[in-house]
């Protein structure tokens, strides 16, 4: 009896101790497959980021705490890393059309005195010697011409606007008033539309260029105003509504603007070309309104989106 009692519990000693060793075993391939997945995982990453790739991110698997802290922080380091990127692809393109601009209104400014200089003359000369009928159309003709370099010298005037955009002098500045008193500015170019601003505080203080960014608000509400007056064009009963929203969400600032206006049409699917400087689809638009609020908004550590929304 004692010799069958011992082989029973040597046998079930050795299936215990077989059973442990089993999952013992299947838990240190599970934990090392998991491990190993996670550093070949920041290996490929790495890999990518080396060659330029920084859309890459680390799948976020369970694992070892510390091996998530470690996926987690470096899917944070692409983002701020993509993010910098960005902004130097932004300064070195604004950089490009600054002096491209800056260029353009030296050769067109030059030109445009000598011809104003001969219509005066020729105006001066020839209006006495002409009969009536002919003075009038004359006349008419050289206003023409004056009305046309006048445009002309507007539009030099902003692309010298642009080429010379001060840097931004940082000071606190309350983001409500500013916005408040833009808003306020426009409701007098059409008093029909409706404009709704609702904020999560009293105030929203931003280390900031209080002129550049009234210029931001200027352009993107003006730009809202605008697009509803044209929709108006195809419906005089139509009533055009402004949504502002502005929310201080603790780490980052949020400012919010949409409206029920003819909408971004065939620029759904490039969206982002909205943003290149000289890029308009307004008839008497120079491009650089939106350019330059995407300078303004990229100097101040911020970015700017645009999402059409389905009507």
């Amino acid at each position: 009896k004692q010799t069958g009692i011992k082989i029973s519990f040597v046998f079930i000693y050795l299936v215990i101790v077989s059973l442990l060793l089993f999952l013992s075993i299947t838990i240190a391939i599970k934990f090392s497959s998991r491990f190993f997945r996670s550093i070949n995982n920041l290996i490929i990453a790495s890999s990518n980021i080396g060659m330029g790739d920084l859309n890459i991110k680390v799948p976020e698997i369970k694992t070892d705490k510390d091996m998530e802290i470690l996926n987690k922080n470096f899917n944070l380091m692409i983002d701020k890393l993509k993010a910098q990127q960005e902004k130097l692809i932004i300064d070195e393109r604004h950089e490009a059309w600054e002096n491209l601009a800056q260029k353009l209104a030296h050769e067109i400014k030059n030109p445009l005195t000598p011809i104003q200089l001969i219509i005066d003359r020729m105006k001066n000369k020839y209006s006495d010697k002409l009969e009536s009928d002919e003075k009038e159309a004359f006349t008419k003709n050289l206003k023409i011409i004056g009305k046309q370099i006048k445009q002309i010298e507007n539009l030099v005037n902003v692309f010298s606007d642009f080429a010379r955009m001060p840097k931004p002098i940082f000071k606190y500045n309350n983001l409500i008033l500013i916005i408040k008193e833009t808003t306020n500015l426009l409701k007098e170019l059409d008093k029909s539309i409706i404009i709704e601003f609702n904020t999560n505080n009293n105030e929203i203080g931003l280390i900031s260029d209080n002129e550049q960014l009234s210029r931001v608000f200027l352009n993107l509400i003006k730009n809202s105003i605008e697009s509803i007056v044209e929709k108006k064009h195809d419906n005089v009963n139509f009533i055009g509504r402004i949504n502002i929203e502005i929310n201080d969400n603790d780490d980052y600032i949020e400012f919010n603007i949409s409206d029920n206006g003819k909408g971004f049409g065939q620029l759904k699917n490039n969206i982002k070309e909205i943003l290149n400087p000289y890029f308009t689809t307004k008839q008497k638009g120079t491009g650089l309104g939106l350019a330059i609020v995407n300078k303004i908004v990229n100097d101040h550590n911020g970015t700017i989106k645009f999402i059409p929304l389905e009507e």
